[in-house]
C-alpha cells in the first residue's frame, strides 16, 4: 500500500480556476493520511512544473503522483515521462480530468463542479493507493508494411517506406495501379495530369528494390497481431504473359466477341473482355477479364503471349504493421434522382471528366455537339433524406476546375445549381477565374432542389435562385452534370477481415482526427487517403505520408513496447463458456486446455484492455490489470463517500 503520495492540483490558466476553486480541492484533500504533499500550479504541463515534480518524488521519497488537470489524452504520456525521470514506475501514476469533466461540463455551476472536482481527485487517490508497478510487454517486430491499395496514396506511402529502409508488399485489387488519378487528366491546384502523377510513381516504385508489388492481388485471411501479421493473399493471374508482338494485340481485341461496359470511363462504351486499359495505367500489359471471357480461344490464334490455363495463386506473407489506402468510389445517383438514367442528357461528373479526355477536338455526346452544360452540386452529399450527411469537399473545386477547362477547350457556357460554393484555400482562385469566364451561379435552397425536364430535344433545368430574391428561372442547357461526391468503397470486405472500425459515413475511423488522425483502434493498423474521409489529392498524400512514418516508427527498432493493461485469466475461477470471447472486438480471446480442463486465454499481442470481457463472465474470472476490481471498487467508494 502506497504511503506516500503527491499531488498536485492545476489552474490551467484560466480554463480550470475560473470555475473551479482549486485551493479548497487542495485543501479538502491535503488532510487525508496518505497524502504526504499537495500543490497547485499555474500549468502543470509546463518545464518549470515538471521540473518541481521530478525534485518532489526525488527529495520526498514519493510511491505515487496524482495530477489533476485536463484530458490524459493530451498529456498521459508528459507526466508518465515526470514519474520515471523522479525514479518512479510510471503506471504509479493517475491522471484526473477536473478540465472535460469538471470546468467546462459545469461551468454554469462552479460551486457544483468544485465539489464534483474534490470527489474526482479523491477518487484519483484511492485508485493510485491500489497502482501495481507494472513492465510493459515487448513483442518482435517485422520491418516490413503491407500497403492495400495501389492508388497515389499507396504508391506514395510505400516509396515513403522504402526510403526509410522499411520493406513493403505494396498489394492492388485490380490489374492497374493508379486508382481514381489515373482516369482524370488535368487536375487542381497544380494543373497536373494525372497520367504524369501516376507514371512517376510507378516508375519510382518498380525500380526500387525495397518494394514487392502485387496486381490482381486480394487480401482473404489475416491472424497474428502487430508486428506479426500474417496475410493470405489471392493473386489472379492476367493470362497474358508478356506483350504481344506489334499488331497482334490490336488484333486480338478486334476479333473477341465478348463487349462489356468500360468501367475506366464509367460505362460511357465498351471493351473486350481482353483489354489493355488507357495510357495513364500502368503496367503496361494487357489482361483478361475472366468473369467475362468465354475462353474461345480466336485471341490465342493471333497472341501466343496468352495463357487461358494460369492459375489462381494463394501466397502467405508476414508483416509488421498493415496500411489501409483503398480509397473511394463516386457516388452512383440512383435512378431519377435529378432525372439520372431518366433523361439521356443527365450524366455524373466521372463521367463527363472522361468524356471530356475521350473528345480532343469538339465536345460530342449522343452525337451532339454541346455547347452549354448545367452543373447541379451536392448530389450524394449533405444529403436531407440520404444517409451522406456528410460534405464531399473536393466536388465544387473539381466541378469548376472542369467548367474552366471545357471553357478553354470548347468555349462552353457553363451554369452551376449550388447550395453554397466550397472552394477552401488557394482553390477560391478557380473560383475567381470560372466568375471571369462568364459562368452563371444560381444557388437553391435544398428542400427545393432543381426538376430537370425535356422539351423535344432541349434540355432545360428549373431552379428558384436564392441570389435573385427566389426569381425561378427555366435553364436551357444541352448537358446536365451531377457534380457527384465520395462514398467508401462498394466492396469493404476488407473492414470484416482486419476489424478496422467504420465511422457513421461509413467511411475507416481514425482514433482521434487530430491526436492520432491515421491509427486505427487495431495496432498496428493504419489509414490514409480517401478511404478515410473525402479528401482532394494533396490531402490524401499528405496522410500517407503521416501514416508511413507511423508505421516505419512502430515496426523499424525490431521490437514494439505494448501497454500491460490487458485482461488476466484467474484459471481456477474459469470454466470456459465462451462468452468472454464472443464479446471481444479484438479477438485476444482463445480457448486453450489446461491440466485437462478448458479454461479461456488472452492473446497478450491483441488485447487492447477494453474491458468488454469483464462484465460478461458468470465466474469473476477476468482482471483487468491496471484497472482490477479492487482498484475500481476503491475508486467507487471514494466517490459516494
Amino acid at each position: 500500500m502506497k504511503k506516500k503520495i503527491g499531488v498536485y492540483i492545476c489552474h490551467c490558466g484560466a480554463n480550470i480556476a475560473d470555475h473551479i476553486d482549486v485551493e479548497k480541492v487542495r485543501e479538502s484533500i491535503a488532510s487525508d493520511e496518505v497524502v504526504f504533499l499537495s500543490r497547485t500550479t499555474m500549468f502543470a504541463c509546463s518545464d518549470s512544473s515538471q521540473k518541481d515534480m521530478v525534485d518532489d518524488i526525488k527529495k520526498q521519497e514519493l510511491d505515487a503522483i496524482v495530477v489533476a488537470s485536463c484530458s490524459p489524452k493530451l498529456h498521459l504520456q508528459t507526466f508518465r515521462n515526470v514519474a520515471v525521470r523522479g525514479g518512479l514506475n510510471k503506471y504509479n501514476y493517475v491522471q484526473v480530468n477536473i478540465r472535460e469533466q469538471g470546468s467546462w461540463a459545469h461551468s454554469d455551476t462552479p460551486a457544483a463542479a468544485t465539489e464534483k472536482a474534490i470527489q474526482l481527485v479523491k477518487a484519483g487517490i484511492a485508485r493510485v493507493i491500489e497502482s501495481q508497478e507494472l513492465t510493459p510487454l515487448k513483442i518482435e517486430a517485422h520491418n516490413k508494411v503491407a500497403i492495400i491499395g495501389a492508388g497515389v496514396s499507396g504508391l506514395r506511402a510505400a516509396v515513403e517506406l522504402a526510403d526509410m529502409g522499411t520493406h513493403v508488399d505494396l498489394i492492388e485489387r485490380e490489374h492497374f495501379i493508379g486508382g481514381r488519378v489515373s482516369q482524370w487528366g488535368q487536375l487542381f491546384v497544380s494543373e497536373k495530369n494525372g497520367e504524369e502523377i501516376v507514371k512517376k510513381l510507378y516508375e519510382t516504385v518498380i525500380d526500387h528494390p525495397m518494394i514487392t508489388l502485387y496486381t490482381g492481388t486480394e487480401l482473404i485471411a489475416r491472424s497474428g497481431s502487430v508486428g506479426n501479421y500474417n496475410l493470405q493473399l489471392k493473386i489472379t493471374p492476367r493470362f497474358v504473359t508478356q506483350e504481344c508482338k506489334i499488331g497482334a494485340f490490336d488484333k486480338a481485341i478486334e476479333i473477341c466477341p465478348v463487349s462489356v461496359d468500360d468501367e475506366f470511363n464509367f460505362s460511357l462504351n465498351k471493351r473486350k473482355a481482353i483489354y489493355k486499359n488507357y495510357e495513364s495505367e500502368f503496367p503496361h500489359i494487357a489482361a483478361i477479364d475472366m468473369l467475362n471471357c468465354t475462353k474461345c480461344g480466336k485471341c490465342l490464334e493471333v497472341c501466343n503471349s496468352i495463357n487461358l490455363n494460369q492459375e489462381i495463386l494463394i501466397e502467405n506473407i508476414t508483416v509488421g504493421s498493415i496500411l489501409l489506402s483503398t480509397g473511394f468510389d463516386p457516388y452512383e445517383p440512383s435512378e431519377n434522382e435529378f432525372s439520372y438514367k431518366t433523361i439521356d442528357t443527365v450524366i455524373t461528373l466521372q463521367q463527363f471528366k472522361r468524356l471530356v479526355e475521350l473528345s480532343p477536338n469538339k465536345l460530342i455526346y449522343r452525337d451532339k455537339e454541346i455547347k452549354t452544360i448545367g452543373f447541379i452540386y451536392c448530389v450524394g452529399s449533405l444529403q436531407i433524406k440520404g444517409d451522406n450527411k456528410y460534405c464531399s469537399r473536393y466536388c465544387c473545386t473539381s466541378a469548376i476546375h472542369t467548367a474552366i477547362q471545357i471553357h478553354r477547350k470548347y468555349n462552353i457556357k457553363s451554369y452551376h445549381m449550388n447550395r453554397g460554393i466550397r472552394t477552401y484555400g488557394k482553390q477560391e482562385l478557380l473560383y475567381t477565374e470560372s466568375s471571369k469566364n462568364g459562368d452563371v451561379y444560381v444557388e437553391f435552397d435544398p428542400k427545393k432542389e432543381p426538376i430537370i425536364s425535356k422539351n423535344g430535344k432541349q434540355t432545360i433545368i428549373k431552379v428558384v435562385d436564392l441570389l435573385t430574391a427566389k426569381e425561378e428561372l427555366d435553364i436551357p442547357v444541352d448537358l446536365v452534370v451531377l457534380v457527384t461526391g465520395m462514398v467508401p468503397r462498394k466492396d469493404n470486405s476488407i473492414a470484416d477481415i482486419l476489424k478496422v472500425p467504420i465511422g457513421r459515413d461509413k467511411f475507416f475511423n481514425e482514433i482521434h482526427p487530430k491526436l492520432r488522425p491515421v491509427e486505427t483502434v487495431i495496432d498496428g493498423v493504419l489509414i490514409a487517403g480517401a478511404c478515410q474521409s473525402p479528401k482532394n489529392i494533396t490531402e490524401s498524400l499528405k496522410s500517407s505520408l503521416a501514416a508511413a512514418s507511423k508505421a516505419n516508427s512502430l515496426i523499424s527498432k525490431g521490437e514494439i513496447e505494448l501497454e500491460p493493461t490487458l485482461a488476466v485469466i484467474h484459471i481456477a475461477q474459469c470454466d470456459w463458456c465462451g462468452k468472454c470471447a464472443d464479446a471481444c472486438p479484438f479477438g485476444a480471446i482463445l480457448k486453450t486446455s489446461i491440466d485437462g480442463k478448458e479454461v479461456a486465454m488472452v492473446n497478450n499481442a491483441n488485447c487492447k484492455g477494453c474491458g468488454m470481457c469483464l462484465p460478461v463472465c458468470p465466474t469473476d474470472a477476468i482482471d483487468l490489470i491496471g484497472y482490477t476490481n479492487r482498484e475500481i471498487e476503491s475508486m467507487i467508494d471514494a466517490l459516494i463517500d
